[in-house]
């Protein structure tokens, strides 16, 4: 399926404050968000920490997005599981609870095969009838969605794109070719935004749009209207910040960057630590060289 998304999304942190969700905070993150522009919320998505999370604690935090959202965004949970079973019982969750649609990374460290792949997604999309959006990150994961194997997904009915992160344009680009005007691509690399969108992809799953979410929804409404000389001007002007945003694992720098701007987005659970002070030194650069102010 085409046309569920088209815009900027963002891959929404979850803020923690002594051991546990920082709701007040996650609210004032959400309506930072649509106040700036953002069309999705991506809630619990791997950005958003969910393995250092208690099933209680994601349950809480999706029915209270719901809530606080209250239709002025699209909602996409983030389902993805190493189970297939487990991922399907997100799904369901998610649809019950009042997500818009769902985010399903591949499965992780089980490196299943091409074939694996697709039974896992049709598996989830079977289970719901919220469109679905696969999420390749093979840096992260250990399982890279091939094109061929993408063109399979697209013939789903209910699988309505996929969010790249694999780094690879010809990839991307192949993949662009084969599932084009059969389900959507979303840039899921920030430092690929602008040519994934050149190529007819629909809109950015984004990390950096976390802090710079007004800016993010800028460079897509460029590309869209065919003015790549405003849309480069503005990606040069926050390619700092995206390197910044991964100079340690994510969400590790992102979070850190919440915090300066005031969103209380508190450090990332264990395994995760806190920013370095060499790293903390480069984010606070890149937020005062763009002139972001204090929320």
């Amino acid at each position: 399926m085409i046309g569920f998304f088209k815009g900027t999304a963002t891959a929404m942190v979850t803020p923690f404050k002594d051991g546990e969700v920082n709701f007040e905070a996650y609210g004032k993150m959400i309506d930072y968000q649509i106040e700036n522009g953002t069309d999705m919320l991506v809630v619990l998505g791997t950005t958003g920490e969910p393995p250092t999370m208690t099933e209680d604690e994601k349950e809480a935090l999706m029915r209270y997005a719901v809530k606080k959202c209250a239709g002025r965004a699209k909602i996409v949970f983030g389902c993805g599981s190493n189970s297939t079973a487990h991922a399907v019982e997100m799904a369901k969750l998610g649809e019950k609870l009042g997500a818009d649609g769902l985010l399903a990374v591949t499965p992780y460290y089980n490196k299943c095969t091409q074939k694996g792949i697709v039974e896992y997604y049709k598996a989830i999309c079977s289970a719901t009838k919220l469109p679905v959006i696969a999420y390749n990150v093979p840096p992260r994961t250990g399982v890279n969605i091939l094109p061929a194997t993408a063109e399979q997904l697209a013939a789903i009915p209910n699988m309505a794109g996929i969010k790249e992160a694999c780094g690879n344009m010809e990839q991307i680009c192949e993949t662009m070719r084969r599932i084009r005007g059969k389900m959507d691509l979303y840039s899921g690399d920030d430092n690929l935004n602008l040519p994934i969108l050149a190529i007819g992809g629909a809109g950015l799953i984004s990390v950096v749009s976390n802090i710079v979410p007004r800016e993010c929804k800028q460079v897509y409404e460029y590309v869209t209207a065919g003015d790549l000389a405003k849309a480069n001007e503005l990606e040069d002007k926050l390619l700092p910040l995206i390197d910044a945003c991964f100079t340690e694992v994510n969400p590790i720098p992102v979070k850190y960057g919440c915090d300066a701007i005031g969103l209380e987005a508190g450090l990332p659970r264990p395994p995760l630590t806190e920013l370095e002070p060499e790293h903390k030194k480069i984010m606070d650069g890149c937020i005062a060289a763009l002139g972001l102010k204090r929320v």
